[in-house]
């Protein structure tokens, strides 16, 4: 009987991907993938640690699984991976003592079955968990290993690390400097996807827009889209994260110029003040961001936009705060990622800067914040009633069996009704309801008819 293994993922787009390249590697070492953690031999819990709540899912998560082999007598190795792993190491064990088998960091995913096999073969009343936070610059992957988890969008990571030093992030500590990919294990990977039948990839790093391919000094972050768009198969092509004042004119006439590269951009902005901007060093001011906004909708006018953004900052004042309402308003964004400071370990802020805004009023402040969004966002949404929109169908509705889920290059949730055998399809979808966060309509290009569903 194959043993079996189960990946938990918390975290960000680039988590899930680490996701699908280890559970590829244990597959590829004869493991089975299982749902339950009864069932596993091998649990994996991937880590994000951008956000103190995603680290304290961690610990629970040990703490559940000890009680699983107290109460069971169910065992498993249990590695832990991701941000976490490679930030805390060693004191994982000591805060969450005999359950962990594994630590490895972002940069050893590749000897995850090697560090799995050791631990099982070594697993008794003497062992000592094996840790391995090794820096590697190499990040090449085995091509056809990945196991992808949606059947219709293909991630493909392009850079690995980060060299901004922002005061509040900890991803340089945890994902490492800048590496980038070979242009060609690029090209390989979006055509093998393709093969694969995914008809979206989204290109994935910590900031995309700076993406120089090794091997060939002439592409840049513009050039590797035009790569990409000739790759036959691949219908559309998002990416994450660009960042503000690495966007050129270049990148805009690039976007303007490639019909599969979708009508969407997410600009992480973080604050609408000029003041905590320069403390986050953002390197951009609020009014910089505001003009590059103005650019982009005179190039792209039918782009729509999305942002992250932090509130309760250290220093971050009353004033500063309605700086970022004024911003969030007068940009209009069609989402937007919120989230309440938290100090992450080694960075400048945790360093330097005092938490000095009380709970009470980062909640005030995100409340406040996450209202006027979905403000924006109903009314945004209702502009769409009556028009009709591309859907590129991804997947089942979450909310009823009859429906099913898509989205348009803009990046709008459409449900709508329809058989299953649509997904991966393009639809093109009459609007007829809008809520805050999705919108329902009835494909025009079929003569499919159903009950009306909600938006």
């Amino acid at each position: 009987m194959a043993r079996k293994y189960l990946i938990e993922t918390f975290g960000c787009q680039m988590n899930v991907h680490d996701s699908e390249r280890m559970a590829g590697l244990l597959e590829q070492a004869g493991f089975e993938a299982t749902d339950e953690a009864a069932d596993a031999d091998v649990v994996v819990i991937n880590t994000c640690s951008v956000r103190e709540r995603a680290e304290e899912k961690l610990f629970t998560r040990l703490g559940e699984l000890r009680q699983l082999a107290a109460e069971h007598g169910h065992d498993p190795i249990v590695a832990v991976a991701g941000c976490v792993a490679q930030q805390e190491g060693e004191a994982i064990l000591k805060r969450a003592p005999g359950v962990a088998d594994v630590i490895v960091g972002t940069q050893a995913l590749r000897r995850l079955p090697m560090l799995v096999a050791a631990a099982a073969t070594a697993k008794g009343p003497k062992f000592t968990p094996l840790i391995n936070l090794d820096a590697l610059d190499d990040v090449t992957f085995p091509l056809g290993v990945t196991r992808r988890a949606d059947p219709v969008k293909a991630y493909v990571t392009i850079i690995e690390g980060c060299n901004e030093f922002c005061s509040f992030c900890v991803v340089p500590y945890t994902r490492g400097h800048e590496r980038m990919r070979l242009k060609v294990d690029i090209l390989a990977e979006v055509a093998e996807a393709a093969a694969t039948g995914h008809r979206e990839v989204q290109l994935l790093g910590q900031i995309v827009n700076h993406y120089a391919a090794p091997d060939d000094p002439n592409c840049d972050f513009s050039g590797l889209l035009e790569a990409v768009h000739e790759v036959p198969g691949i219908d559309r092509i998002r990416f994450a994260s660009p960042h503000p004042r690495h966007v050129t004119p270049r990148f805009l006439q690039t976007m303007t110029a490639l019909p599969k590269v979708c009508r969407h951009l997410h600009l992480p902005v973080q604050s609408g003040s000029t003041r905590v901007l320069d403390a986050m060093r953002r390197r951009y001011t609020r009014e910089s961001y505001l003009a590059l906004v103005d650019e982009i909708r005179a190039t792209l006018p039918d782009v729509s936009l999305s942002t992250d953004m932090i509130v309760g900052f250290p220093g971050e004042t009353v004033e500063d705060f309605e700086e970022t309402l004024s911003l969030t308003a007068a940009v209009g964004y069609h989402s937007i990622f919120s989230f309440k400071y938290s100090p992450r370990p080694n960075t400048l802020a945790d360093k330097r800067l005092a938490d000095d805004v009380s709970e009470d009023e980062k909640t005030q402040r995100i409340v406040a914040l996450q209202a006027l969004q979905r403000d924006i966002q109903s009314a945004l949404n209702a502009g769409l009633v009556g028009g009709t929109m591309d859907v590129l169908i991804d997947a089942a509705s979450r909310r009823r069996a009859s429906e099913l889920s898509g989205r348009t290059g803009t990046n709008v949730v459409v449900n709508l009704p329809g058989p299953g055998a649509w997904v991966g399809q393009m639809r093109r979808v009459r609007i007829e309801r809008a809520g805050p966060h999705s919108v329902w309509g009835q494909a025009v290009d079929a003569g499919f008819d159903s009950a009306s569903g909600g938006a």
